[in-house]
């Protein structure tokens, strides 16, 4: 559920007007949900009643503005650069509910990170656990960690955002793991206190979670057998949402079979959910600039690839809505935006509303990734974030300007 809406044909943010918005920022922009990321959180995290962390996955949508509400929340964060750490501190997330997850931690990160008192690191390969006893040990600090360890399970989700099998860069393979764990028990600097798997993200079924979980309960009773007690299990996140028509379970029944496998563990549970919480709690808005046909129709918006990258590296589908529904029916083109890149599209060969130049156009279900994995190609100013509370929005990021594309540039 959110809470984007038609009232008289015309989309609503909450209590707000879209076009309202458009007509004081500008396009394009991010426009975020107060009420859906509140709802979405809670939903959750209260569906899990055993003793947990919700450390929302910084990835996805990192406005310290939106991290602030989850801390509010008693959210956490999941981070993989220091500069999502750093992140996390502005927004007043608690340090103690920070995990950094990430297969190339820096020695000035790992520092950041001990320095901030996080709660623990997920160690992704031997050396880097002999980097990070160095580090503590140079600080005279005990490091805490957990090992996040590769199942070899299949999420049956996209090959760029599957994690967890033995051909993807993460995690230590499980079979492996116990020589590790035992050799970071027994050095001065290290804490080993959990252990972590995450297999990938935009999961729709519940099986793979399962799986994996049965695989780590398994290596967290070998653990146990050769006296390494675990007090936190990190089981990542990757619950997916409905793009299209999808059909993925609810967090509900997620936290039922997690609930189930958990018998006889005794760990805190770690969650790191990031999608599920933020993907359809905003959307895109473009307006049309042109329409032309060639071969095909061509529908061409303000927005580009270097705003929304989802469909162009991974084919992604978004569905498009108007801001002003005119009800003059639906056309199948090419959504494309004007970067210089064939590659530009925010959809090819989708049925859209009939729409003309100057027509306002919302790209559904755009909160997670979006604004994230957005760039300056082709020198495009990074355009605004908007979030919405009930009949009031906030700039809670400026567009840029050209100014700032340059900021720290200089000509010798």
């Amino acid at each position: 559920m959110h809470h984007f809406e038609y009232k008289n044909k015309e989309l609503y943010c909450e209590s707000v007007p879209v076009r309202d918005i458009a007509a004081k920022v500008g396009t394009p922009f991010y426009l975020y949900s107060t009420a859906t990321l509140n709802r979405h959180f809670r939903a959750f995290d209260e569906a899990f009643t055993m003793p947990h962390i919700t450390c929302f996955a910084t990835k996805a949508c990192s406005n310290i503005a939106i991290l602030n509400l989850f801390a509010g929340l008693g959210g956490g964060a999941d981070i993989v650069s220091g500069g999502e750490l750093f992140r996390a501190l502005k927004a007043e997330v608690d340090p103690r509910k920070i995990v950094y997850s990430g297969v190339g931690k820096t020695v000035d990160e790992m520092r950041f990170g001990l320095k901030s008192g996080i709660l623990m690191f997920n160690v992704e390969s031997e050396q880097e656990l002999f980097t990070l006893q160095k580090v503590a040990e140079e600080m005279n600090v005990s490091a805490p960690v957990s090992f996040r360890v590769n199942p070899d399970v299949d999420p049956k989700t996209h090959a760029y955002i599957s994690t967890g099998l033995a051909q993807n860069k993460f995690g230590i393979p499980i079979q492996g793991a116990l020589g590790i764990y035992t050799a970071a028990q027994k050095m001065a600097h290290i804490d080993v206190i959990g252990v972590s798997c995450h297999i990938g993200s935009q999961l729709t079924q519940i099986s793979p979670f399962v799986e994996s979980l049965q695989k780590v309960k398994i290596f967290i009773g070998r653990l146990e057998e050769a006296g390494i007690h675990i007090s936190y299990l990190d089981i990542g996140g990757g619950l997916g949402i409905r793009y299209d028509a999808e059909d993925p379970p609810l967090p509900a029944a997620y936290a039922e079979a997690i609930k189930n496998e958990m018998e006889g563990l005794d760990c805190i549970l770690i969650l790191e959910p990031g999608r599920v919480i933020v993907g359809n709690a905003g959307i895109l808005v473009t307006k049309v600039l042109y329409t032309k046909k060639g071969g095909k129709k061509f529908v061409i918006v303000d927005a580009g690839m270097n705003d929304l990258a989802r469909p162009s590296l991974y084919d992604a589908y978004h569905a498009i809505r108007p801001v002003i529904d005119t009800e003059e029916g639906n056309e199948v083109v090419d959504v494309v935006g004007p970067i210089c890149e064939t590659g530009d599209f925010l959809a090819r060969d989708q049925e859209v509303p009939i729409c003309e130049s100057g027509d306002l156009l919302a790209i559904m279900s755009s909160g997670a990734y979006g604004f994230t994995m957005s760039s300056n190609y082709n020198s495009r100013p990074r355009v605004p974030e908007i979030l919405v509370d009930g009949d009031t929005f906030y700039v809670i990021r400026k567009r840029e300007t050209n100014e700032d594309l340059i900021a720290g540039e200089t000509i010798p």
